[in-house]
């Protein structure tokens, strides 16, 4: 007996929410992979790993989170690889402002998902600012000498990031375009931090996989300076391996009060933080989405996680739900896509 086609269709669209729910119901029954698109060590894998042990419990007594680092093209292949599982909740992306906001924005033709429509957002994790930094052994004491050796001498200089395209690289571009008409003197008070219109500073960019790569290379004096999140750069600023010259947030950070913002030396305004944002492929079932998000809300809420990412340089998040944490996202795309067009960077075109 042969079923008609229409009725046929509404009986499996109907069945689809129950089945829905049983594998909801399920969930979780097995390990849980968080991707971290980025060498260990870095800013997202402390973030990832301290997420990952305190979440488990949440979800339940046997759960198990383990961080599978999958490095390369500033974030994007690690994201790239989520993208294509199964949206089961077993596989999960701790996302970072390079991964899904500056790479699509500087590297559009080459970043090969969509930020906000290709994943399932879950919760905002943390952030925290970019520092520019020195090692130990170098001459320059102050951002602003820093700035005028690089604007006296075009070309002999060289900056390390976690990869072209990435958060890192694009603040470091945009420190260069502004800074190109910071002067160097120390003025009266109508001169000191005026931005002149002038050219972009220049100086060579070397791009490392991980912020790890980029400090180790900063401590062997491989390059002159970096810019690089704070929670990478914490440890060896701490230890002494490298100095800070500044910080891209309006606010100085609470772990290091004496280093100054770029906004105080002169360039005004200037705000760029990075962030990392937990997510998972496309179409992960409704129910997994809140029960991931309420496990990491949990999770930042609890006084001994907040004080590890504090340490760990990762500013924790206040509570954010999946539908706060797309908006969240969707906005900082909008907000990089607006610095590259203003930097005028021209990455992967």
């Amino acid at each position: 007996m042969r079923l008609k086609r229409r009725p046929l269709l509404a009986a499996l669209a109907s069945a689809l929410p129950g089945a829905r729910r049983a594998v909801a119901q399920a969930w979780p029954d097995r390990p849980i992979s968080v991707v971290v698109p980025f060498l260990a060590g870095g800013s997202t894998d402390i973030a990832a790993r301290i997420l990952a042990e305190r979440m488990g419990p949440k979800l339940g007594p046997q759960v198990r989170l383990i961080v599978e680092n999958r490095a390369g093209a500033g974030g994007s292949v690690g994201a790239e690889w989520v993208r294509h599982r199964p949206a089961d909740g077993y596989t999960l992306l701790l996302a970072s402002a390079s991964a899904l906001g500056t790479n699509p924005a500087a590297l559009p033709q080459t970043t090969p998902y969509d930020p906000v429509e290709d994943f399932t957002q879950i919760a905002v994790v943390g952030g925290g600012p970019i520092v520019l930094v020195v090692p130990a052994a170098s001459p320059f004491r102050t951002a602003r000498d820093l700035l005028a050796a690089v604007r006296a001498s075009p070309g002999r200089y060289s900056w390390a990031t976690s990869g072209a395209g990435g958060i890192g690289h694009l603040t470091g571009e945009f420190l260069k375009l502004r800074a190109g008409g910071l002067q160097s003197d120390r003025g009266g008070p109508e001169a000191r931090g005026v931005n002149r219109p002038a050219e972009p500073l220049k100086a060579e960019h070397v791009p490392y996989r991980g912020g790890s790569a980029v400090m180790e290379a900063l401590a062997k004096g491989e390059v002159d300076y970096s810019l690089e999140v704070l929670a990478s750069t914490a440890a060896h600023l701490r230890d002494g391996l490298s100095r800070g010259l500044a910080v891209s947030s309006l606010q100085r950070h609470p772990l290091f009060p004496d280093i100054p913002t770029l906004d105080e030396i002169g360039l005004t305004g200037f705000e760029v933080t990075t962030w990392n944002i937990l997510c998972a492929p496309r179409g992960l079932p409704p129910e997994i989405a809140e029960r991931l998000s309420r496990a990491a809300v949990a999770a930042l809420a609890e006084a001994q996680t907040a004080e590890r990412l504090t340490q760990a340089g990762v500013d924790p998040a206040k509570p954010t739900t999946p539908a706060e944490t797309r908006a969240f996202l969707a906005a900082e795309v909008a907000k990089f896509r607006g610095i590259v067009q203003q930097a005028g960077l021209t990455l992967g075109r």
